[in-house]
């Protein structure tokens, strides 16, 4: 076994280190969720707490780390005799991203359970990790139906296998910590809140303290064991004082003023549900028992806020992170059963540190005629002949569903069709490799004409491995939705682009919701460029999308190809999802030679293809030349308008109407 980094000499990270101690202490909190950068000792941090953590005792024998004080009566293993144990060092068990579900719930094998009616279980992830870690790097990438399974045995502290009527639990109780870079995409919101506390980091800027990160990390890659055996002294005294905090936590009191601290800081924030309460609750009791107190005091509390809320506040991905700490400590000043006479009237006045800020008294910069919009001092975000600044986009709004026609068979989402291991049964096929959901029906009829041959005259079926069948089901999929966005003058009026950029920021919001991956390919004056490559993290898109430019031609032409040649480069990268092009644009093509004739050329490279496209139609105004529905048609797609584009849009469900019945 390799010796790991010791938990001691990872420099700086102290809310890492904290937040992973205080499960070690109370692993009722819940959890770990890390986000950060690549390359800030995320994973080196995780699988180090796993060596401070006290040796567990286990049922000797048992695959399942039964508890010999108090054994599971569901063990798969059980019944278990009083008697012998064995002590063992806690479990850390990673679960990587591309698991299938057998390999995290176990595996049962279906034929013997119905030719001789054994259940013949392998345990999987969720059962090693009961009463350890289990460990997710790069848990935004998890596939939903993963996603699902770990929220089950979150919320029951056990795991169920079911096939056809045969049913094995088992305990699956673990300290969930996560890993994720936000670049990559944002996590779903109900596993999100399953985590107890979330930690942001990212790499020192302090010169002295990147020096010390890369001389420690040299030495422990010379010589691991010699480097781990320098810091032996520091890692014990952090494994006792764990021990003692988890002998001190029944002991440590929650009085009524830090419970009305803890609800009044939950409501202020506007945080949904209850489980934050309870989370902040026993964090702030587990940071009196790691400081050696049997009280709870206003600072736990505080702490056990910047630890649990700031993940819980989210309402869509493309919030900030993070807590207002001003507000906070208002917050636990109201409610700190102090006298109320001896608090400042104004505490926003002179002096007050606790006030919300004032408003600015002007634009910044000095220059008076600086608008919202435009950058610091009213300065312009990009320059160039008839370039306009960056506008703001408008509130965002539920779209109705565009999706790719046909079935594919690409990763898990919520878009379009797809065949999957997961969804409403649609027939049934010959299992390649392990038979994993069993067609019962259609097995019955396979093995029915055969009776007779096998020796079965009676009731009852004999079953071969011939006979079983796998069920064919269908479910959704993410997939690829590429926004082309025509960013020119013909755009650029400021109340059209801010409606345009609010649809574009809806669209987005719903591939959020639906696991796509997105990208944005912008066209304007007499070129097009990749905003952003296709990426899962919506919110990276946003801000691309927020400081987007207009003004200039419109080189459409430029804009489609553009697209086409990301188009190019993805398949070769994932060519199971399938890709949407969503063009937002007026139709207008001005730049280059024969813009009309080249764009209409791009964009039937799209329709060879057989590439799902949907235009976004922006035109306004008395006078229409229904460009984009002729730009519609050579891509082989369809036309809305941002009317229609909402989901609940009179005129898109007439629309819709209309197309059903022609």
């Amino acid at each position: 076994m390799s010796t790991p980094f010791p938990f001691t000499a990872v420099v700086g990270q102290d809310d890492l280190r904290l937040a992973l101690l205080l499960n070690a202490v109370s692993p009722a909190v819940g959890g770990v969720l890390v986000r950060g950068e690549k390359g800030t000792a995320k994973s080196t941090a995780v699988r180090a707490l796993s060596a401070l953590l006290p040796a567990v005792d286990v049922v000797a024998g048992c695959r399942f780390s039964c508890d010999p004080a108090a054994p599971d009566p569901s063990c798969p293993d059980g019944p278990h005799e009083p008697g012998a144990f064995e002590s063992r060092p806690s479990r850390m068990v990673e679960l990587p991203v591309g698991a299938s579900e057998d390999r995290l719930v176990g595996a049962l094998d279906i034929e013997r359970a119905l030719a001789e009616g054994v259940k013949a279980f392998e345990p999987g992830l969720l059962a090693d990790a009961h009463r350890g870690i289990l460990y997710v790097d790069e848990v935004n990438l998890l596939h939903d139906h993963l996603v699902d399974l770990l929220l089950d045995a979150a919320a029951m502290g056990a795991s169920y296998v079911e096939r056809e009527g045969v049913s094995v639990r088992h305990a699956a109780k673990f300290l969930l910590v996560g890993t994720m870079n936000p670049e990559e995409g944002e996590l779903r919101p109900q596993l999100l809140d399953r985590f107890g506390l979330t930690v942001e980091v990212a790499a020192s800027r302090e010169p002295d303290l990147r020096v010390e990160v890369v001389r420690r990390r040299l030495a422990y890659d010379d010589d691991p064991a010699g480097f781990a055996a320098r810091w032996a002294d520091e890692e014990a005294a952090v494994r006792q004082r764990i021990v003692a905090a988890r002998e001190l936590l029944p002991s440590v009191r929650l009085g009524d003023g830090a419970l009305r601290q803890i609800a009044a800081t939950c409501a202020a924030f506007e945080v949904d549900g209850m489980r934050a309460d309870i989370v902040m609750a026993r964090t702030a009791t587990a940071l009196a028992a790691w400081a050696g107190r049997t009280d709870v005091l206003a600072e736990d509390v505080r702490q056990a806020a910047l630890l649990a809320l700031p993940h819980r506040r989210r309402r869509n991905p493309f919030d900030a992170p993070g807590l207002d700490e001003d507000k906070l400590d208002q917050t636990l000043e109201e409610f700190s059963g102090e006298d109320e006479d001896d608090t400042d009237p104004d505490p926003g006045g002179p002096g007050g540190g606790g006030g919300q800020p004032t408003p600015d008294d002007g634009p910044r910069g000095g220059d008076t005629g600086a608008r919202p919009e435009e950058g610091e001092g009213g300065e312009p975000q990009a320059s160039g002949a008839g370039e306009q600044s960056a506008v703001r986009a408008a509130e965002p709004f539920r779209t109705k569903v565009l999706s790719v026609p046909g079935i594919g068979e690409g990763a898990a989402g919520r878009r379009s069709r797809a065949r999957t291991e997961h969804g409403r049964t649609t027939g049934a096929r010959r299992p390649r490799g392990a038979l994993t959901k069993l067609h019962l029906a259609a097995t019955v009829q396979a093995a029915a004409p055969h009776q007779r041959a096998r020796g079965r005259s009676g009731p009852g079926l004999v079953i071969r491995r011939d006979d079983l069948r796998q069920a064919a089901r269908e479910g959704r999929e993410g997939n690829l939705v590429l926004f082309v966005v025509d960013a020119s003058g013909s755009m650029a009026a400021r109340q059209r682009m801010s409606a345009v950029k609010g649809a574009v920021l809806s669209l987005l919001l719903d591939a959020y919701q639906r696991r796509d991956k997105v990208g944005l390919v912008t066209f304007r004056g007499s070129a097009a460029d990749v905003a952003l490559p296709p990426t899962s993290s919506v919110d990276a898109a946003a801000a691309r999308l927020e400081s987007l430019p207009t003004g200039g031609r419109t080189p459409l032409a430029a804009g489609l190809l553009k697209a086409h040649d990301v188009l190019r480069v993805e398949r070769l990268r994932d060519p199971a999802r399938r890709a949407l092009v969503v063009v937002v644009t007026d139709g207008r093509a001005t730049g280059g030679p024969e813009p009309v004739a080249l764009a209409g050329r791009a964009a039937r490279l799209f329709a060879a293809e057989g590439v799902a496209s949907v235009v976004v139609d922006c035109e306004s105004g008395p006078v229409r030349l229904g460009l984009a529905g002729q730009l519609a048609g050579e891509l082989g797609g369809t036309a809305v308008t941002l009317d229609e584009l909402r989901a609940d849009s009179i005129a898109g469900l007439v629309k819709d109407v209309q197309r059903r019945a022609a």
